[in-house]
């Protein structure tokens, strides 16, 4: 099959499974903060709750749970670098990363040097890919070991302009946010459409250039994927 006809099939399933591509959210107020987590310090490096997400910048700050229940904080993980990973579990794009492409093992192999990988469904009521259940069901399919947080309002998504699942963001041990953008150069999320045949894994190379000490030569890309799923 030639690469014109397989970019038409790969339309045709996104038509077909509700994966339309929408506009970008509108902006938040903040990012969520339950009333039982500790309020953030101001010593953690990371932008305070409100502030939205700039390359270069201190990454804002948040707390939710996960599938389980359990709370997670980004500012936690001060002095680590962490991935946040935009996911829909119902999303086909995120299905072949997850079975085909470059999200089949990215972070199992990055934890190996302390990368820490969370990942965040921020679909609203009544949408497609909601809630724990569905997500409980994403991560048995995709063998996912790490969190993926429940963001129901969607502040969380909004303060980090997510606009795509998959959607990725890279925050430095410094608390930076220094990537946003596609997890790679192949729209197909199969790593079968890369321009020349050349497959660029942008996630990879930035957690690459972190760990060299350099500083991340492509800070931004545009994603693909679905829309995210936002409460309108």
């Amino acid at each position: 099959m030639n690469r014109a006809v397989t970019s038409l099939s790969v339309a045709a399933v996104a038509v077909a499974l509700g994966c339309g591509r929408e506009a970008a959210p509108p902006p938040a107020s903040g990012a969520t903060t339950p009333s039982s987590a500790p309020a953030p310090s101001p010593k953690t490096g990371l932008a305070a709750p409100g502030q939205r997400a700039e390359i270069g910048k201190p990454a804002p700050d948040f707390a939710l749970v996960d599938e389980a229940g359990k709370p997670v904080r980004l500012s936690n993980h001060k002095g680590q670098i962490v991935v946040l990973e935009w996911f829909n579990p119902e999303c086909p794009f995120v299905d072949r990363a997850h079975t085909k492409g470059s999200l089949v093992d990215a972070a199992k192999r990055h934890a190996a040097s302390g990368v820490v990988w969370i990942a965040v469904n921020s679909a609203a009521l009544g949408k497609q890919g909601h809630g724990a259940e569905a997500t409980w069901a994403g991560k048995k399919k995709f063998g996912m070991a790490y969190p993926v947080l429940l963001d129901e309002t969607g502040e969380v998504g909004r303060a980090y302009g997510a606009t795509n699942t998959p959607h990725l963001f890279v925050v430095d041990a410094e608390g930076r946010l220094v990537y946003r953008g596609a997890v790679d150069n192949s729209p197909d999320g199969e790593g079968e459409s890369a321009p020349d045949g050349k497959l660029v894994r942008y996630v990879d190379v930035a957690l690459d250039e972190l760990r060299a000490g350099k500083p991340v030569s492509t800070p931004e890309t545009k994603a693909y994927g679905c829309s995210v799923k936002y409460a309108k």
